[in-house]
């Protein structure tokens, strides 16, 4: 049985651009694809369960694989430290699943130092307005972070011509189907299937 190389697709965006609902509905469509688990020093939320939506560590722990190059990418964020382990992209080898990176513009670049083949998607909202309307929404933050929160937004916007592909979230199934057009697309590049090829000439 050939090696799997599982295709690493990035997904990033600002906070409230809907990044989280196109991967999920992207998630439940492929059996064959699943979302890399990231290691944080942040505190879980109320719904949020270790080992299924973060890796939940402490900062001694998480400085300590930094300092063993455990992390494919790392970063602080909003205050606390967000980082992929090596471990991760060796599972999905292992699965012969592909991974999706839900990470900020700094751990994409790190993902693509790494693995130059790696896919980066910026997911952006239609408008600044709603982005804002979109933040407010939620519920969940003060007037103090949700200030922070849309700062952060536009820097990340900034750096949107890092990212291979631009996907505009104006309307969810429209963008859905962009984002399930790109994986379908990539996973049939010649650069990743030419063994198929190679196979049919020996």
């Amino acid at each position: 049985m050939t090696t799997h190389k599982p295709l690493l697709i990035i997904v990033s965006s600002p906070s409230g651009a809907g990044k989280t609902t196109l991967c999920k509905r992207l998630l439940a469509e492929f059996s064959d694809i699943r979302f890399s688990i990231s290691h944080t020093t942040r505190v879980p939320r109320p719904n949020e369960v270790d080992g299924r939506d973060y890796i939940f560590t402490d900062k001694a722990t998480f400085d300590k694989m930094v300092d063993e190059e455990q992390f494919v990418e790392w970063a602080h964020v909003h205050g606390n430290r967000y980082g992929t382990s090596l471990g991760e992209i060796r599972s999905a080898a292992a699965q012969r699943v592909d991974l999706i990176f839900d990470v900020d513009y700094q751990g994409a670049r790190q993902i693509k130092s790494n693995y130059p083949d790696a896919v980066g998607i910026f997911i952006l909202p239609p408008s600044i307005d709603e982005l804002k309307l979109r933040l407010n929404a939620r519920g969940t933050e003060t007037p103090e972070s949700l200030e922070r929160r849309f700062k952060a937004a536009l820097g990340e916007i900034a750096h949107y011509d890092e990212f291979d592909y631009l996907l505009v979230n104006d309307n969810v199934d429209h963008a859905y189907d962009r984002l399930r057009s790109i994986l379908l697309a990539e996973r049939i590049r010649i650069a990743r299937s030419s063994d198929a090829a190679r196979k049919l000439l020996e």
